[in-house]
């Protein structure tokens, strides 16, 4: 499956990660469909790439009417659907137990409703889609990739609602890419590391230094172009299916 020929939906196309696929696809000829809650940013960045080749459309992945609707005009401007790359999330921090009290439960719903429940819903409304595409010689009609992180795995002090999110995204990638095996739909999952996002710009030069610092090698922060770098890997090898793939130079996360 090469990139001039598919049709992908990113979410959180709009900006970090997202931005940085949707930039990648279509500059290998793709067309991108940019779900993400930013109007702004996801207006302009489809306006810059071009109407013929890139659509945005405001979605909150975790509502199912709403992204159902954008899927159904997704698939009447462009045909087909065949890669999803689900970039939404949120980062919301917050200690089980602080000075302020408990942990809000209300904040760690949400975290989960975005992330995960987010994710799954791109999933299976996705697939859904996918399985009228026609396959092609090895039988593959789409492919859908996940971003996790490295804290599903080594979560930090106060990132239990994050870790917890994007843990089950982990979780779920082998059942799914077991059951949709019989349409002919990939499923595989990213784990990123310390990652140059919006996110991490904001923060003091000082601040990016020494998050940089814990990274083995290369000794830096990861670029988005290097996770879009591995999203086009994904979909050319039809071998990979089922798995995660920490993209983070060796990182492993302290506890704080």
């Amino acid at each position: 499956m090469e990139l001039k020929h598919i049709t992908a939906i990113v979410t959180g196309g709009a900006s970090g990660m997202g931005e940085a696929t949707v930039r990648h696809i279509t500059a290998a000829g793709g067309k991108v469909i940019i779900f993400d809650m930013n109007e702004e940013k996801g207006h302009a960045l489809a306006k810059e790439i071009g109407a013929d080749t890139a659509l945005f459309l405001k979605t909150n992945v975790s509502d199912a009417t709403e992204v159902e609707g954008n899927l159904a005009i997704a698939l009447e401007k462009f045909g087909n659907i065949h890669v999803v790359v689900n970039c939404a999330g949120i980062a919301t921090p917050g200690k089980v137990l602080s000075k302020k009290g408990p942990h809000s439960l209300k904040q760690f719903e949400q975290v989960l409703q975005v992330n995960l429940v987010g994710t799954f819903n791109m999933i299976r409304l996705a697939a859904d889609a996918m399985q009228h595409n026609e396959a092609d010689l090895d039988g593959q009609r789409g492919v859908i990739i996940n971003t996790a992180s490295v804290a599903a795995y080594e979560g930090q002090i106060g990132q239990a609602a994050y870790s917890a999110s994007k843990g089950g995204i982990v979780g779920m990638t082998l059942p799914i890419a077991r059951e949709l095996a019989s349409i002919g739909v990939r499923v595989m999952t990213i784990a990123p590391g310390l990652v140059e996002t919006p996110l991490f710009a904001g923060l003091p030069e000082n601040a990016q230094r020494a998050l940089a610092d814990l990274t083995p090698f290369p000794h830096r922060l990861g670029k988005p172009s290097e996770y879009a770098q591995l999203v086009e890997s994904i979909i050319q090898n039809t071998m990979l299916n089922g798995e995660v793939i920490r993209l983070d130079g060796a990182v492993r996360l302290q506890p704080r």
